[in-house]
């Protein structure tokens, strides 16, 4: 098959046994590659009702039929398992070298299971996988863990390792992959929790097969004919990085802060990307081939913390660790972000968590013995001491580790009304108050509290009414889908949406013709999308999810936004559950949210 390696690994870390299967075409042309195979393969292996930390829970690495090829935004990868957060699906991607590198092995997906008996990390290569012992790199931070696997394993090979609240199965751990100053971090899910449990400390890749394209001149042109809008689309990336997005996202009245008591927050301009780019921009950063180069390095250069060079914070970092928080310390949040990266943490959960803690302070609901440290709004000491913590499970921190849901439900009977998260996941920072879309978007999401699964961008362009519900629950499913084949190509959504279109269309489908040869429609691409979100469906819903799950916070549905240009916007229950009888009907699934027999047969899909 054209653009594709055409093999699976599958690995017992407990024996160290490893088989290798082909990947058979009627698969790949249903699924594409990336998130679409990894839901099959855990939906398939990974038995109902057991906990994310057992043995028997997968961990699947996935690449799609573009990746290591000429699609600018290619080098992205998929890993997906049960969550340990949610205790549903839950797949991640991320970029820098690792994803090319994985596909040049010539394996599509790796799929892990088992636990094995001591510290170990695995090597992938182009025929098979090697358990290694790594003792020594456990308790290291995910950079000293890289540079020392890259160290032993040479130049041409690449790592993802999880860090310590990894190793301590801090329950939305992530890993960190570092090429030539860019990281590519799997966030969201505690993904590295798993791997911790699993006492996989990393995994490392080494190939050098070529993907091969069915027609290479109808790629190029594909990408000439794009290039121009890439380019503008882009450029506030480029220039700023995703830190652009917080003075028009704030002046627009959608900037959670203070546990979403507002969503203004006054002080937006010091952690904005203007502001950081004039203090402390270092250099831009990209992934393998990328000529969006969104990655930015920053330095501190004088002051209490003069000498520190890191990773810009996101946007939903700064968010979540800076506005939520009451915090407009920009070089906190600089140094929060590093540390979160380290330790192997994602940033919104973290930040989100402690969003709760802080309200929870005030209310008199939590003692500030308890926590241990001096916390409260706007005290950026306390939130980085509270990071370090987490990530050890050291004191109030080990509370902390499980996350705001798990939290708020031991603190106060009415504790998860403080709680801005779906199904367990917390929130990233467009708001499920100020934009319909994302109203029904996370209520109906498969990972829950994700601005990855109902894409945020088509609501914030002109012209987009993002007050009314009407045909809001149409624009999900769509939005679903494209996310869901963006996931699978695997391709970057900023390449995708700025370069080739905000939902599915012409150009995606000319793009997998030209890689794979096969004759497929944009018609054809929008049933790959809707084939996969309910495959996942099948595997929540075989975990317990119905239309009861498909809720939104407290806060969003029963407390309206008190001021600025989006005063009065929320999602009440009745508007929920009209937006959900119009949602589930588009779906062809039933009033309870299940997927019907008939829906899935005549998407090809097997319960």
């Amino acid at each position: 098959m054209k653009g594709y390696g055409g093999r699976l690994l599958f690995v017992d870390l407990t024996t160290g046994a490893s088989r290798i299967e082909s990947l058979a075409e009627d698969t790949a042309r249903a699924l594409l590659g990336g998130n679409g195979l990894a839901a099959r393969l855990l939906y398939d292996q990974v038995p109902a009702g057991i906990d994310a930390f057992d043995a028997p829970n997968a961990v699947v690495f996935a690449v799609g039929p573009i990746t290591d090829t000429t699609v600018p935004g290619n080098s992205r990868a998929c890993v997906a398992t049960k969550s340990p957060l949610t205790g549903l699906f839950f797949d991640s991607t991320f970029g820098g070298r690792f994803p090319a590198t994985l596909k040049r092995t010539g394996f599509d997906a790796v799929a892990i299971t088992g636990r094995a008996a001591a510290p170990s990390y695995l090597l992938v290569t182009e025929t098979g996988a090697t358990l290694k012992p790594a003792p020594a790199l456990w308790g290291k931070t995910t950079r000293e863990a890289v540079n020392a696997l890259i160290d032993a394993e040479g130049a041409d090979a690449d790592a993802i390792a999880i860090g310590p609240a990894g190793e301590h199965r801090v329950r939305f751990a992530a890993m960190a992959h570092y090429w030539k100053n860019r990281e590519g971090v799997s966030g969201r899910g505690g993904i590295g929790a798993v791997l911790g449990a699993k006492h996989l400390k990393a995994v490392v890749v080494r190939g050098a097969r070529k993907t091969e394209v069915a027609d290479s001149a109808a790629l190029k042109a594909l990408i000439d004919e794009t290039r121009e809008p890439l380019k503008t689309g882009t450029k506030a990336l480029t220039t700023f990085g995703t830190p652009f997005l917080v003075g028009p996202i704030n002046a627009l009245g959608g900037l959670g802060a203070y546990n979403l008591r507002q969503e203004t927050f006054a002080e937006a301009r010091a952690v904005s990307g203007e502001e950081m780019k004039l203090h402390y921009h270092d250099r831009d950063t990209t992934c393998l081939k990328c000529p969006v180069a969104c990655g930015k390095q920053y330095a501190i250069t004088e002051g209490e913390f003069g000498g520190t060079k890191a990773k810009m914070p996101e946007y939903e970092t700064i968010f979540a660790l800076g506005p939520m928080l009451g915090i407009a310390n920009p070089e906190a949040l600089i140094l929060a972000n590093d540390l979160c990266d380290l330790y192997g943490m994602d940033t919104i959960s973290l930040g989100v968590t402690l969003a709760f803690v802080a309200e929870a302070l005030e209310r008199g609901w939590l003692d500030r013995r308890e926590v241990g440290v001096p916390f409260g709004w706007g005290d950026w000491r306390g939130m980085l001491r509270l990071v370090e913590m987490t990530a050890r499970r050291e004191g109030f921190g080990a509370r902390l580790a499980d996350g705001a849901w798990r939290l708020a439900a031991s603190v106060h009977p009415e504790g998860t009304k403080l709680v801005y998260a779906v199904k367990g996941l917390e929130l990233p920072a467009h708001s499920a108050r100020a934009l319909k879309g994302l109203s029904i978007g996370y209520a109906t999401a498969t990972r829950g509290g994700s601005h990855h699964d109902t894409r945020p961008t088509p609501q914030y362009a002109q012209g987009f009414d993002r007050r009314g519900t009407k045909d809001k629950p149409a624009f999900a499913v769509r939005s679903q889908h494209f996310t869901a084949l963006g996931d699978s190509l695997v391709m970057c959504r900023f390449t995708s949406e700025r370069g080739f279109g905000l939902f599915i269309g012409d150009p995606y489908a000319t793009m997998v013709r030209a890689v794979t040869g096969w004759d497929v429609t944009a018609d054809d691409l929008e049933r790959v999308g809707e084939r996969i979100i309910n495959l996942e469906r099948l595997f929540n819903v075989r975990e317990g999810v119905r239309r009861a799950q498909d809720v939104l916070p407290w806060k969003v549905m029963h407390e309206p936004i008190p001021d600025g240009p989006s005063a009065g916007m929320h999602c009440p229950p009745a508007e929920l559950a009209a937006m959900l009888d119009d949602y589930y009907a588009l779906r062809g699934w039933d009033a309870d949210g299940v997927p019907t027999a008939g829906r899935l047969a005549a998407l090809g899909l097997r319960a």
